[in-house]
């Protein structure tokens, strides 16, 4: 929030982001997990469906991961994928 004369207080919507792609991957996967849910599910029902309810509130993971696109997630955990299998980018 900025001040901006007087007692009038400006709001901006504009999302500031303090954490990456996959480390709300990872965090959202750690919430889930300490829950009791299967995390890939989770994630995989959430990226599909865009239905938030798939992530749990635990943590604040449900919060967090609205701080992302979905498709941004879905691209990190290609890159991901590849890299770990060591498939080169081309």
């Amino acid at each position: 929030m900025e001040q901006q004369g007087g007692d009038t207080k400006v709001f901006s919507a504009k999302l500031v982001r303090t954490c990456s792609a996959a480390e709300i991957v990872l965090k959202v996967y750690e919430a889930l997990s300490q829950r009791g849910y299967d995390p890939v599910a989770q994630l995989a029902g959430y990226l599909l469906s865009g239905d938030p309810t798939y992530i749990t509130a635990h943590l604040g993971a449900r919060s967090l991961v609205h701080h992302v696109d979905r498709s941004e997630l879905l691209e990190e955990l290609i890159h991901s994928y590849v890299s770990t299998h060591g498939m080169a980018e081309g």
